[in-house]
């Protein structure tokens, strides 16, 4: 369900945008050019983009002015971040993006129905709005935020859903680092079909 339905994905509120290296997961160090969109509802009280949630705050911008911009960026690789994009239809921003012949990632938490169509989706659960079920074999890339030990239990219940080819990645909350990265290092070691993600970004002073 899209926040308003008389959009139908033609006009979204883009935060911002902007050419940078991914930071984090199985794509870290890629330069990728990220169109972020407002609203989530998810509301993770660790979240370091909370002025992404309220989508009344961003402009509405034409899918065709997003596209646009994006062409020009020397990579060929779109991350589609938020906020949540799932909030609203993206077939139309895929559909155009496509046509330029760019590869999308999708950063999502899985929480609202699936639109659009990717070369990547990174799948990253939360509790508080847990992820729909259609969502789970779609998963290229499973990212699970550690913010404590009971967190590891919710990844595995995660791991269980996605797909034999999906990759696994605990990512420490930023906040917590010094504390969980030494308990993410030690699970990795006895359970190492899971990798760790950083923010490398953050290290690198880049957005």
């Amino acid at each position: 369900m899209t926040l308003d339905p008389t959009r139908n994905g033609t006009l979204l509120p883009l935060m911002e945008d902007f050419y940078t290296l991914q930071g984090e997961g199985a794509h870290t160090g890629k330069a990728s050019y990220f169109l972020r969109v407002g609203g989530c509802d998810v509301g993770c009280y660790w979240c370091d983009v909370k002025e992404s949630w309220n989508p009344s705050l961003h402009p509405l911008t034409p899918v065709d002015e997003i596209i646009r911009r994006a062409v020009p960026a020397p990579s060929k690789t779109i991350v589609l971040t938020g906020g949540e994009p799932l909030m609203y239809n993206l077939n139309p921003l895929c559909d155009g993006l496509h046509k330029e012949g760019l590869s999308i990632h999708l950063e999502t938490s899985g929480s609202h129905p699936f639109s659009g169509s990717f070369e990547w989706i990174c799948l990253s659960p939360k509790r508080k709005s847990p992820p729909l079920d259609e969502i789970f074999p779609l998963a290229s890339e499973l990212k699970v935020i550690i913010f404590d030990e009971s967190d590891f239990a919710w990844a595995e219940e995660n791991a269980a859903k996605v797909s034999q080819t999906c990759q696994l990645f605990l990512q420490p909350e930023w906040s917590r680092m010094k504390e969980v990265v030494p308990s993410i290092i030690d699970y990795v070691m006895q359970h190492p079909r899971w990798k760790i993600s950083l923010q490398t970004h953050k290290y690198l002073h880049i957005p």
